[in-house]
């Protein structure tokens, strides 16, 4: 008999969903299970007014800004200021992309680095020498694995139209993405008034996703490109370390830093089986954005209590 009392209390409890409460202020969080196959997360239900830190089990993370989607089903694993417009920097540069990849331009045409292409108005330093010329893939290839301003910048400028027209098809992308807290004012990310939301870029990100050239080279750990007046070939890294020498799954990467947005991390990823989108926004440590992504790849893999039942 108290075997069987057992059996109804063991299995009730299976069937019901239980509530785990906030520390901070004993609120009810609700266990959500994720619709990944073979998935069952113990996460919290976001409220993106507060800092999801305060709740238990919740992950504490460096940026300011930051949030984490099921690319597949849409589920949210964890958000924080999502809505907060913030400078994206160098994140930009998946916008020109998708621009210059939309105009069709012919990808072989050489295009050769000019004066208009300096950065004036932070003073970055480049290694694309003016007078270098290079094709527009290969610019591609730079502007987004190695976030090289210069190309971005040129493949901007030679946008049918030229920049006031890159802007306005920029911005009309931005649009039609529902991007709806997004600016943009530049193609490199130099300029602080490009201004979007953790929301918008997870937008973004899917939408960059669609696109083979930009999941091929923002995957890509290193590049070679003959610059002007150099003596030999020069080496463009990806400025995401992950990408380089790790054993994560990435599909998609963009890195950005200037002061006013902080260190910024964009990917598509896969963790555990399940394909996300993680936005990580404003992290003003060299190094918190990669310490984040890695602690949200720990977060996500230990947090499945079912992981190891048949």
């Amino acid at each position: 008999m108290l075997r069987n009392a057992l059996l109804v209390f063991f299995t009730l409890g299976l069937v019901m969903q239980p509530t785990f409460v906030s520390a901070a202020d004993k609120k009810p969080v609700k266990r959500v299970v994720s619709k990944h196959k073979h998935s069952v997360m113990r996460l919290e239900k976001v409220n993106y007014k507060r800092d999801p830190a305060e709740s238990i089990g919740i992950l504490k993370l460096a940026s300011s800004k930051a949030l984490i989607v099921n690319q597949e089903t849409g589920e949210v694993l964890y958000g924080k200021s999502v809505d907060e417009p913030t400078p994206i920097a160098s994140v930009t540069k998946l916008m020109t992309a998708m621009v210059v990849l939309d105009a069709k331009l012919p990808m072989d045409e050489a295009i050769t680095i000019t004066d208009e292409d300096v950065d004036t108005l932070k003073g970055t330093h480049s290694r694309l020498r003016i007078g270098t010329q290079l094709t527009r893939a290969e610019l591609l290839q730079i502007a987004l694995m190695a976030s090289e301003n210069r190309a971005a910048s040129a493949l901007g400028r030679t946008y049918p139209g030229g920049m006031p027209a890159f802007l306005n098809a920029m911005r009309a992308k931005a649009t039609m993405l529902g991007m709806a807290h997004t600016q943009f004012y530049d193609a490199t990310g130099l300029n602080s008034a490009n201004v979007s939301t953790a929301e918008d870029l997870v937008k973004m990100v899917r939408a960059a996703y669609e696109y083979p050239e930009i999941r091929n080279v923002t995957t890509t750990a290193s590049h070679e490109v003959p610059v002007y007046g150099a003596s030999k070939p020069v080496n463009y890294l990806n400025t995401n370390v992950l990408v380089r020498n790790s054993d994560w799954i990435i599909g998609l990467s963009k890195t950005g830093f200037i002061n006013e947005a902080g260190r910024c991390l964009v990917m598509q990823a896969e963790i555990a089986g399940q394909p996300l989108i993680i936005v990580l926004l404003d992290s003003w440590g060299k190094y918190s954005r990669i310490g984040d992504a890695n602690r949200i790849r720990k977060w996500i893999e230990t947090s499945n209590p079912f992981r190891n039942m048949g």
